[in-house]
């Protein structure tokens, strides 16, 4: 009898691992991540006397130090997934010749998808700039949320969101400022989040700064373009610079227009005081 219920035990265990694998679509794409992950982890091991080139003068012996610990990322960067369904954006992430991926994606109904370690390099801002960081990659978290650019955000999806955002801002001491939009770091390329996302809502919580033009007088001497710079926008392209501004500080202006309002001006001048 005990035999026979260790037998039933391991058909049982068999049956539910062979179930498991068949009923995940992405067991193929789980295993490559496994096997690029151990590459990666391998790059890690050699002493820094190893990675010196051929030609430099090297020591008798290595000496490796004992103070340091993993990059950590400084940025969040919000993305919308310009798809048509949560399923759509996973096939996407786990298909080698798109050459895109994110940390997470948040579909519709509040699920999170963590695809990607938060301390390895995902590919989802591209060529960006924000302030003096050219290579947001290396120094991002990015969430991607199932949304076509055109609708409203679930109030399901943005709790997942928030909670999310709170755990990254807790384990990764990330600034309130540098939570910020796919536009933002790349004008006249990308419009992520669309202007429905909730800016001032998150900003409340004390995700991204936000703005109080009460008794806000902008002086004479006011520079827009400068201005922009400021608070973090590339103005190599001013009027794409103002358009992602506006997308994000203005959505109410639905044509989020490339001029500047005497009003836009006075949250402009508000905001880069809040940066500085």
């Amino acid at each position: 009898m005990r035999v026979f219920a260790g037998q039933l035990l391991f058909v049982i265990t068999i049956c539910a691992f062979v179930y498991s694998c068949a009923h995940n679509p992405y067991a193929k794409t789980n295993k490559k991540y496994k096997k690029q992950s151990k590459q990666l982890a391998k790059s890690l091991r050699p002493l820094p006397n190893q990675l010196l080139l051929d030609s430099a003068i090297m020591p008798v012996y290595a000496v490796g130090t004992t103070n340091f610990d993993l990059r950590k990322p400084n940025f969040v960067i919000i993305h919308h997934t310009a798809q048509n369904s949560c399923e759509q954006t996973l096939k996407t992430f786990t298909l080698e010749r798109t050459k895109v991926s994110a940390h997470y994606v948040i579909c519709k109904d509040g699920t999170i998808h963590h695809m990607l370690n938060d301390y390895l390099r995902a590919w989802q801002a591209g060529i960006s700039k924000w302030g003096n960081f050219t290579d947001i990659n290396s120094s991002s978290i990015g969430i991607e949320l199932d949304n076509n650019g055109s609708e409203p955000f679930p109030e399901t999806q943005i709790t997942s969101l928030v909670k999310l955002l709170d755990t990254l801002k807790r384990n990764y001491s990330i600034p309130t400022a540098n939570f910020i939009g796919h536009a933002d770091v790349a004008p006249g390329r990308k419009n992520d989040p669309s202007a429905f996302f909730p800016w001032q809502s998150l900003a409340q919580r004390g995700f991204g700064l936000w703005y109080d033009t009460t008794a806000v007088v902008v002086p004479e001497y006011f520079n827009a373009p400068q201005a922009l710079r400021i608070i973090g926008y590339n103005v190599k392209d001013t009027l794409a610079a103002i358009h992602s501004f506006k997308i994000h500080f203005v959505p109410q202006d639905t044509l989020a227009k490339r001029t500047l309002t005497a009003d836009d001006k006075k949250i402009l001048f508000d905001l880069s005081r809040r940066y500085q």
